[in-house]
């Protein structure tokens, strides 16, 4: 049995996360900015299928990327070279995760970023906690990915691809400015094969948390993002 929380309910200690489901930790309460900023701080996100009540995560171990260590295949450094699209950050959040949520993916069945989540998505958008990394090409919307920036931490959320690459490029600007930006982690939540091949890795949980206190921790004002260094060429 899990925690059932009422909106006025703190998180449970983390220690109390199942271990089948990994991480599974309550449910309940609501999807306000102050408790999405309060999970995330704490290490927990809502993950959570139509019809379900709110549910609230913490796995462990913990699916990590160091902005700096994002491994850029030698195809997608050259795809970056050569140009031929557009990224921007923060002008279309909107339709960044509602794509996130519509676009089919292999393996998948419907979408748990629910019209509820992605209004709740938007407020903090609204406060400068979330972001926006789009993917055009002759000015249309083609790829992207959107999560919360809190401190120098950033946990990264969902993404999506209508072309080839168009996610990745999205990723490599992403890194490229968070590392500029002094951001130390990129939380990746659940491991997949996938992400591994990026450059992420497992962290425990323990470790996680400690990371995520360090980071979120840094007076840094939210607000939207500046996309000037999204222009500089690769190298």
């Amino acid at each position: 049995m899990i925690p059932w929380l009422d909106t006025h309910d703190d998180f449970p200690p983390l220690e109390r996360a199942l271990q089948a489901p990994n991480g599974l930790l309550c449910a309940g309460a609501d999807l306000s900015p102050q408790r999405l900023l309060l999970a995330y701080r704490r290490g927990i996100f809502p993950w959570f299928s139509p019809g379900e009540p709110i549910l609230w995560w913490s796995p462990d171990p913990r699916m990590t990327l160091d902005p700096s260590a994002l491994n850029i295949s030698r195809s997608l450094r050259r795809r970056l070279r050569q140009g031929g699209y557009e990224v921007r950050l923060d002008h279309d959040f909107a339709n960044v995760i509602l794509a996130c949520a519509s676009v089919p993916r292999a393996g998948q069945n419907g979408t748990w970023i629910t019209p509820e989540m992605q209004a709740a998505y938007r407020r903090l958008h609204a406060l400068g906690y979330a972001h926006s990394v789009e993917t055009r090409i002759d000015g249309e919307l083609v790829g992207g990915l959107y999560g919360i920036a809190i401190g120098r931490m950033f946990y990264g959320e969902s993404m999506f691809s209508l072309v080839t690459d168009a996610s990745k490029i999205a990723l490599a600007h992403l890194a490229r400015h968070l590392a500029a930006e002094g951001f130390g982690l990129i939380d990746c939540q659940m491991s997949t094969a996938h992400l591994a091949s990026l450059g992420a890795r497992e962290m425990p949980r323990r470790e996680f948390i400690a990371r995520v206190n360090a980071l979120t921790a840094e007076a840094v004002q939210p607000g939207h993002w500046s996309d000037a260094d999204t222009r500089a060429p690769w190298n």
